[in-house]
C-alpha cells in the first residue's frame, strides 16, 4: 500500500458518509496514472496553485481598480480568503478538504482585468457573451500549459463552473465553495470600503448586524456556525442567518458597489477593453504566439477574448498606453 492508498483509506475511516471520496472521482478527461503520494484532488490543488492564471490574480481587481496601498484585496487575496473559509467548513463537516481547496483556488482563474466591470465589457463585445466562471473552466481545460490544460478531475471542474448564483454544484464541497465565496466577498468588501472612506460602518443595517455581528470576524464566524449547525447530508445555512446575510449583501450592492467615488474609474474600463478588443481583432499577430495559433484554430473573437481576459489590470493599462497613447520622441 503506497502513501496515496493509505490516505484514501483514512478518508474512508474519517469522512462523513456524504463526503466526496478521492477514490470515487469520476476521473479526468484524459486518463492518467495515479500519483503514488497524492490523491486526485490533492494533485488538482497543486496544479492550480502552480499555474500561470493563478499568479495573475495578484494584479486583478476585486472591487477597487488598481488600488494604491497594500491593504486592499485583489482577486488573489479574495481567492485565499474563500479557500480559508471553505476549508474550515469542510473540515468541520468531515467533507473532502482537498477537493474544497482545489475548487476554491480555481474558481476565479478566468476573471477579467478590472473585476466585474471588465467582465461586463467583454460580455457586451463577445459574440457569445462572457461569463468569468465559464472562462475559468476554459482556462483549466484549454489555455493552461500551452493549450494542454490542467486535466483536472470532473468534480473540481464542476465546482468551478457552479460557484456562482443560479447554478448547483454536484458535490457538497462545491456547494461549500459557493457559500464561502459569498461570505468572503461581502465581508472583506465591507472592510475595504470602510478603509477607502466610502462606507461608514455605523450605517450597516442594524437588523443584519444584530444577527451576524458588527465585525468581519464575528459575521464570518456566525455564518460558519450556522452552516455547521444546519448541515447534515447537505450543506445548508440557518434561515435567520441567511436572511440577514442576503439583506447585508443587497445593502452592499445598493451602496458600495455603485458608489460614485469608488467606481468612477470604471466608466473608463469599457473604453479600454473595447479598444484592445477591436485592435487585436485586426492585429492578431501582435498577440503572443499561442493566441495567434488559437485564432487560426478557434477564430479571432475567441482568441482575443482569451488574451484580454487573461490580462492583469496593470498589463491591460500598459498595453493600452503603448498602442493608443503617443510616445515621447527621443532624439538619437
Amino acid at each position: 500500500m503506497n502513501v496515496r492508498q493509505r490516505t484514501e483509506e483514512i478518508e474512508r475511516m474519517t469522512f462523513a458518509p456524504w463526503a466526496t471520496f478521492s477514490d470515487q472521482s469520476r476521473g479526468r478527461m484524459v486518463q492518467e496514472e495515479q500519483d503514488p503520494i497524492r490523491p486526485v484532488f490533492q494533485r488538482d490543488r497543486d496544479r492550480v496553485l502552480h499555474c500561470k492564471a493563478f499568479r495573475r490574480l495578484k494584479q486583478k481587481t476585486q472591487v477597487f481598480l488598481s488600488p494604491e496601498g497594500d491593504l486592499y484585496r485583489t482577486r488573489l487575496t479574495h481567492t485565499l480568503e474563500v479557500s480559508q473559509i471553505a476549508r474550515t467548513i469542510a473540515r468541520a463537516l468531515r467533507l473532502n478538504e482537498d477537493l474544497t481547496e482545489a475548487i476554491s483556488l480555481a474558481h476565479d482563474l478566468g476573471h477579467t482585468p478590472f473585476g466585474h466591470a471588465g467582465e461586463q465589457a467583454l460580455n457586451e463585445l463577445c459574440p457569445d457573451g462572457f461569463k468569468h466562471y465559464m472562462q475559468s473552466l476554459r482556462v483549466v481545460d484549454r489555455l493552461e500549459k500551452d493549450g494542454r490544460g490542467l486535466n483536472l478531475t470532473w468534480e473540481v471542474r464542476n465546482g468551478i463552473v457552479t460557484h456562482t448564483k443560479g447554478t448547483w454544484a454536484a458535490t457538497p464541497e462545491g456547494r461549500i465553495v459557493r457559500m464561502a465565496d459569498q461570505i468572503a466577498f461581502v465581508n472583506h468588501d465591507i472592510e475595504d470600503a470602510v478603509r477607502a472612506g466610502v462606507l461608514d460602518p455605523d450605517i450597516l443595517p442594524k437588523e443584519c448586524t444584530a444577527v451576524l455581528g458588527r465585525t468581519k470576524s464575528a459575521r464570518i464566524t456566525t455564518m460558519i456556525n450556522s452552516i455547521l449547525a444546519n448541515s447534515e447530508g447537505d450543506v445548508k445555512v440557518g434561515t435567520e442567518e441567511n436572511e440577514a446575510f442576503l439583506a447585508l449583501r443587497d445593502f452592499m450592492y445598493a451602496t458600495v458597489y455603485v458608489d460614485r467615488s469608488a467606481k468612477r474609474e470604471e466608466q473608463k474600463v469599457g473604453k479600454v477593453i473595447e479598444e484592445l478588443y477591436e485592435y487585436y481583432l485586426s492585429h492578431i499577430d501582435q498577440m503572443s504566439n499561442f493566441y495567434v495559433q488559437l485564432a487560426y484554430q478557434e477564430g479571432r473573437e475567441r482568441a482575443v477574448t482569451d488574451y484580454i481576459s487573461g490580462m492583469s489590470d496593470e498589463f491591460a493599462i500598459r498595453t493600452f498606453e503603448e498602442i493608443f497613447v503617443p510616445q515621447k520622441w527621443h532624439v538619437l
